[in-house]
């Protein structure tokens, strides 16, 4: 039906697009879980009770991205995962905390319910921890050495402030009154941070990688490419002009935050995507050397032309169902 090297292409693209959406939709309630306050109980049920429809669905878009990586990709993923060993099992360890805390801190006994959110509270800062590590050492090409080691930690805290950022500013858009506001406070310093962590990166990127220097600044790419640092740049002043102007009376303008962090999500994913295509592995792999089997590609194209819209289609209607304030959460 289609080339091997376009095949390459298709896979690669339903990867990238859902490693996107895996980092904004969970993204958010990791953050909320980063930010949940362990002395506060109603703001802490209330916290809970905005991503309790949708945690676990978001979850379906990195299953879906790592199945992808290993049926397309097979060598990347051998060898991606071979570098990545320890920080992945700490990822694993910490959603199956996540997930587990989430339940038994309304199922156990109430005097235990403090420490199931202690426990809910380390599974996402370590699950955030990890997947900036993780994404640390990726730019970095899997380099042993400290300045990659030392980079990485840095990737790992700024991905533990965008999720912050990111989570802080869904709760705006879901909460009222004081815990609002207290999100409002949390979504102007974790976006501050998270904006230092998006210019570090900026800036290491093209100088640890010269091939990356070349595609950003060799004509015509930079004529296309450049503009996005200074959208991103906007997006973060606009994004903090309108926290300074919220709350507003009915609530107007909540959801400007929230959009313009997924913007930013975006536009950094693709600057990435963009810095590194045609390679999966830095500077190492390609997307046609690692390619599976064309006959095996084509094959398994019919089952994510099935998959993919079936995802898109229960996400979008989930959150169509749940939209607006959150209620008191229930299990049943």
């Amino acid at each position: 039906m289609f080339e091997a090297n376009t095949l390459a292409v298709i896979f690669v693209s339903l990867m990238a697009l859902s490693i996107l959406l895996y980092a904004i939709l969970d993204g958010f309630d990791l953050g909320i879980g980063i930010l949940l306050p362990l002395d506060q109980k109603d703001d802490s049920d209330t916290m809970i009770a905005s991503i309790g429809p949708f945690w676990d669905a978001n979850e379906t878009w990195l299953v879906l991205a790592i199945g992808l990586l290993l049926i397309a990709f097979p060598a990347a993923h051998s060898y991606i995962f071979k570098e990545l060993y320890l920080p992945t099992a700490v990822l694993l360890i910490s959603l199956v905390l996540r997930g587990v805390a989430f339940d038994f801190r309304a199922k156990a006994a109430f005097s235990h319910k403090p420490t199931w959110n202690k426990v809910f509270k380390v599974g996402s800062l370590f699950a955030a921890l990890s997947q900036g590590y993780m994404l640390g050492m990726y730019v970095m090409g899997f380099e042993t050495t400290l300045a990659a080691y030392s980079f990485s930690l840095l990737s790992a805290f700024g991905v533990a402030a965008a999720y912050s950022y990111i989570g802080a500013c869904w709760l705006i858009m879901k909460a009222e009154g004081d815990l609002q506001i207290q999100a409002i406070n949390w979504a102007k310093k974790s976006g501050l941070i998270c904006f230092l962590g998006v210019v570090a990166v900026s800036l290491v990127n093209p100088l640890i990688n010269p091939d990356v220097y070349a595609k950003w600044f060799s004509w015509p790419n930079t004529l296309f490419i450049l503009p996005l640092p200074l959208i991103c740049f906007a997006l973060f002043i606009f994004s903090y002009v309108q926290l300074k102007q919220l709350p507003k009376v009915n609530d107007k303008g909540c959801w400007r935050p929230f959009t313009a962090a997924v913007v930013i999500f975006a536009l950094c994913f693709f600057g990435l995507a963009f810095s590194f295509f045609p390679y999966i592995v830095p500077n190492k792999l390609t997307i046609w050397q690692t390619a599976a089997a064309p006959e095996s590609l084509s094959f398994l194209l019919w089952g994510t032309m099935i998959v993919v819209p079936v995802i898109f289609s229960y996400t979008a209607f989930s959150y169509r169902v749940f939209w607006g304030k959150v209620q008191e959460l229930r299990y049943h």
